[in-house]
């Protein structure tokens, strides 16, 4: 009887256990629901009060890659660094902006002093071996710390929307005082149509961006069909095809291919080093440039798609001045190049490219490590940037050169009329000044005066290097360089960069000679627009011992010729006149 009961007991209690057990369970799960509901819906409260902002979509503007080089070797800092291997000059530059110098341990190029840079790059390319050539270039300009891609705006254009739907408030960076134009309606407008990558800087919850690059400006080497040029076609003449700067479309041709694709083949150049040959067009609002702009360019074809953005562009200014949009010479990436709000040359003009895809990496590691020894002799004023005789044309071309890509010379505009231009334009404009600019461009080889001229002479050898043109000029023999791109050239792209559209006037193609200019400009030299810059002297303290003089011819010198000459034709002319006189003297005492 007792042991019933305690197993009746037991049962009931085990019961009862379990019941309230299931209970227990129950209602934990009904708290979970509960307190799920009440965190999604502060959750969505605080989305709408505070956007989410994508930690991982906001990425350091190092963790990509810089042209040839990971991202990796480089640190990030200011022009005022004190323990920057780069060279003091340089920085001097930049010691108010963000700037990314080699890490510790890391191979950057060097220059060697008391000889010019172009005798320089002769004997580094001679000597340099293994990782001399893949020495980084001691700074590259960056001017801001992060990045971001695949991002869209929204309609009102003040926030991204990142491809999980997040968004993020955005801005773009102030204009400078001197600038004649910015960012306004229809910029907005072209960037909603598509997906942007944007360097800037995060500013509380703010993305504050400094450079915006269109993500479909890229070369995809997969939809390209083979258009290789016909009869009639040129260079330049694809340059001038679009003479409205109006034209927003992005293009891209190409014009050869060492071995093309077969129908069932998918081209893919991810990994492959390009160098590129970059012309800048004419602005529209400035009579000063009308002959464009010209850069090399070198890196890697980025995935499938061919994107641009993180390419190397080596870009010439002149130091001594400020630049009312805020350019100064360096090295740095394509889209800071052509996208930056202020300084970007696509704000302010159409631009042209021809892009050389290489199997190999050799030709391109052989530029860049000479221009990073070339911009140490700039930087340092071993030579002065000067419009006619060392200009982003000259600079680029004559360190081709003298790496051995013997691109033709196309010869001075006219030798004859330079000496005859110095006293004319001396004496009627009251200036030896004015007379030797006018001498100076006459006289310069014209592939290292005009950067259309260079652009097309460069274009034109490259298309015969791969047999399929022959190059106007004297024939020459084949350097070190063109030895290179001969054996190993894949392809050849023709890029068509259209003008971002913003408050400034559109731009057209640049003039390639001196009488394309002067039609080009009004004939009241007083009615020209021009946009004045004020000068940036150079410390003194910066110039070094062995720092070498690069002072040009005075200013006076040529006009001794052209007055000679003048004098000369002048003396021929009164002797042909005696002459005559004494003639019809003779004949008339004959008579």
């Amino acid at each position: 009887m007792n042991e019933a009961f305690l197993v009746y007991r037991f049962a009931s209690a085990w019961r009862e256990g379990i019941y309230k057990m299931w209970q227990r369970i129950f209602a934990a799960i009904v708290a979970a629901m509960v307190m799920g509901l009440f965190i999604r819906a502060g959750v969505a409260r605080g989305q709408e009060a505070t956007p989410y902002v994508p930690v991982p979509a906001v990425i350091p503007a190092a963790a990509t890659v810089f042209g040839l080089y990971q991202g990796s070797d480089f640190r990030l800092t200011k022009g005022d660094c004190k323990d920057c291997a780069t060279p003091k000059q340089a920085l001097w530059y930049f010691r108010d902006d963000l700037v990314a110098v080699p890490e510790a341990g890391i191979k950057a190029a060097d220059f060697s002093r008391g000889i010019t840079a172009q005798e320089d790059v002769k004997r580094w390319s001679v000597a340099a071996i293994g990782e001399d050539h893949q020495a980084r270039p001691p700074m590259l300009w960056l001017g801001s710390s992060s990045l971001v891609r695949d991002v869209t705006l929204n309609a009102s254009g003040d926030a991204l929307r990142f491809s999980d739907g997040k968004s993020l408030p955005f801005r773009v960076t102030p204009k400078i005082k001197t600038n004649l134009s910015f960012y306004n309606d229809s910029s907005k407008a072209f960037f909603q149509q598509r997906p942007v990558r944007m360097r800037g800087d995060m500013q509380g919850n703010t993305f504050v961006a400094r450079t915006l690059w269109p993500q479909d400006w890229a070369i995809d080497g997969t939809k390209m069909k083979l258009q290789p040029l016909q009869s009639g076609e040129s260079l330049l003449g694809l340059v001038r095809q679009h003479a409205n700067g109006r034209d927003e479309r992005f293009e891209t041709r190409l014009l050869w291919e060492k071995s093309p694709a077969s129908p069932n083949q998918t081209r893919d150049w991810s990994g492959r080093a390009v160098i590129g040959i970059m012309l800048n067009g004419a602005q529209g609002d400035d009579d000063e440039a009308h002959g464009g702009h010209f850069a090399v360019a070198t890196g890697r074809h980025v995935g499938v798609q061919g994107g641009m953005a993180d390419w190397t562009v080596n870009n010439f200014y002149n130091l001594g001045s400020f630049s009312e949009k805020g350019i100064t010479a360096a090295m740095l990436p394509m889209d800071n190049y052509m996208a930056d709000v202020n300084s970007g040359q696509s704000w302010y003009r159409p631009s042209y490219m021809l892009v050389a895809v290489l199997k190999s990496d050799r030709a391109a590691y052989a530029y860049q490590g000479a221009i990073s020894r070339v911009y140490h002799h700039f930087y340092r004023h071993d030579f002065e940037y000067r419009h006619a005789s060392a200009n982003c044309a000259g600079i680029s071309i004559d360190t081709l050169r003298t790496l051995g890509w013997n691109i033709p010379m196309q010869g001075p505009t006219s030798t004859v009329k330079a000496i005859a231009a110095y006293p004319y334009k001396s004496i009627a404009d009251m200036s030896f000044a004015s007379g030797k600019q006018a001498y100076d461009y006459m006289i310069e080889e014209q592939s290292r005066l005009y950067p259309a001229a260079a652009y097309d002479a460069a274009g034109r050898d490259l298309l015969k290097i791969a047999g399929v043109v022959n190059s106007a000029g004297g024939s020459v023999s084949a350097g070190k360089l063109e030895n290179l791109l001969r054996e190993d050239l894949e392809a050849i792209v023709f890029v068509r960069i259209p003008q971002i559209p913003s408050s400034r006037a559109f731009g057209s193609f640049p003039v390639a000679s001196i009488d394309e200019y002067m039609k080009r400009v009004p004939e009241d030299k007083s009615q020209w627009k021009i946009v004045p810059v004020g000068p940036r002297p150079f410390p003194p303290e910066l110039i070094e011992p062995d720092t070498l003089s690069d002072k040009p011819m005075p200013p006076w010198a040529p006009a001794l010729g052209g007055f000679v000459l003048i004098a000369g034709l002048l003396s021929i002319r009164s002797v042909r006149s005696r002459r005559k006189r004494d003639a019809r003297t003779t004949a008339e005492k004959i008579v």
